[in-house]
């Protein structure tokens, strides 16, 4: 009797494309079959050992066990704020300009939620990972988007890049408020340089804007490259919030601690919207969190070091069984073109071919929008041994392609 009643925001969000390549491989794995999972971007090692020694310390103490504070401790924020000061030379105030957030995926949907509002519009290129995108879906606004384009290196194509969003800009009705940007860039890996910053922060001064900037695998870059903070560039701050967590650079993906720096005003809106919505992480993880940022930062180095050692096997031995694909800068994916005797299947048909004949899971370009379909992301969670193993899978799969 209640059909009739709609829930118009949930209707204008898709089916999770992924959801497809998940259900087949829940099935294959309750037939006992074995599948070499590249698909989810979910760390595969432990956490560092102070960090969960730290954990378990503070939850042994009963002042812990109660609510604790929606935007963080003052410890961690302070943490984060020095961070900050460490690895880019910035300057922020603990309290006015930095949330802490249960995971950044969390602290970004309620930041959207806190300060658009219906009709309005922002922009997100393409590819892009899902909940850049939905999350304004989510809080009533509009999504205007443009290709992004790169060089061999996965480096961004800057001219381009500012090209299309001037068009976008100037194109779209009504005139965007936010621009969403991403980098090294999920699901592409493109990597951008200080010098992007400072043309994006002049335009976001001229047109207007605020930028909302996500710096999920900052820490994972490699072959000298570093990646920037925006907060580099001279009046960032007036203009931008970034977006950091911990899930990646110290393998703490389920504990779910990240944060939002920046621009006090929109810092603000996010820490009163999360005042109403939630209690704040669990104490003695915060405490764990702050161990992890102001402790020796040798564990995260070696985090990078085994990304970019599977990335080279990766590259090597999928190479070998037909597969050519280009070593990236930074993150922990490779974004794959499919290969040319594949590539009329489609990323989504080749995602769940791959899966079903050679057992191996990757997430189909399409996922990412329609500009990602020639491609697919290759998340490196499993070790040498069974990336060598889907590289033999995978030369017996693309033989019954080839003439």
């Amino acid at each position: 009797m209640f059909d009739e009643i709609e829930f118009e925001k949930i209707k204008r969000l898709p089916k999770y494309v992924f959801a497809a390549i998940n259900e087949i491989k829940l099935q294959m794995r309750q037939n006992g079959e074995d599948v070499i999972d590249f698909s989810m971007g979910n760390p595969d090692g432990p956490t560092p050992n102070h960090i969960v020694e730290k954990l378990c310390e503070a939850a042994h103490k009963p002042k812990n066990h109660g609510y604790s504070a929606s935007k963080g401790i003052y410890k961690l924020r302070l943490a984060i704020a020095d961070t900050y000061k460490r690895k880019y030379g910035v300057e922020l105030n603990p309290d006015t300009q930095v949330c802490v957030a249960m995971g950044s995926k969390e602290g970004y949907v309620h930041l959207v939620q806190a300060i658009t509002n219906p009709g309005d519009t922002a922009i997100v290129a393409e590819p892009a990972y899902p909940i850049h995108y939905y999350a304004f879906i989510l809080a009533g606004a509009n999504v205007a988007t443009f290709g992004l384009k790169w060089n061999e290196d996965y480096e961004l194509d800057m001219e381009s890049y500012f090209q299309s969003l001037k068009n976008a800009l100037h194109n779209t009705m009504p005139k965007p408020k936010f621009v969403v940007t991403n980098f090294p860039h999920n699901p592409t890996t493109i990597v951008v340089y200080k010098e992007f910053y400072e043309r994006l922060v002049a335009l976001a001064k001229q047109e207007r804007f605020y930028i909302i900037n996500d710096i999920a695998y900052a820490d994972l870059s490699f072959d000298g490259y570093v990646a920037p903070s925006i907060f580099e560039v001279d009046g960032a701050l007036d203009v931008a919030v970034e977006g950091y967590t911990l899930s990646k650079s110290y393998n703490m993906a389920g504990w779910r601690v990240g944060c939002f720096v920046g621009n006090e005003r929109l810092i603000g809106a996010l820490q009163k919207i999360k005042s109403w919505l939630d209690y704040g992480i669990y104490t003695p993880i915060q405490i764990a969190s702050t161990i992890a940022l102001n402790g020796n930062q040798d564990c995260v180095k070696e985090i990078a070091n085994k990304y970019e050692k599977r990335m080279e096997v990766l590259i090597e031995s999928f190479g070998a069984a037909g597969w050519k694909m280009k070593k990236p800068k930074a993150s922990m994916f490779i974004w794959a073109e499919i290969p040319e005797c594949v590539k009329h299947l489609g990323s989504m048909e080749f995602s769940k071919r791959l899966l079903q004949e050679a057992k191996i899971a990757v997430s189909p370009g399409i996922g990412f929008g329609h500009e990602g379909d020639n491609y697919v992301r290759i998340a490196l969670i499993e070790n040498e041994n069974r990336i060598r193993q889907a590289a033999r899978n995978l030369k017996k799969f693309l033989s019954q392609f080839k003439a």
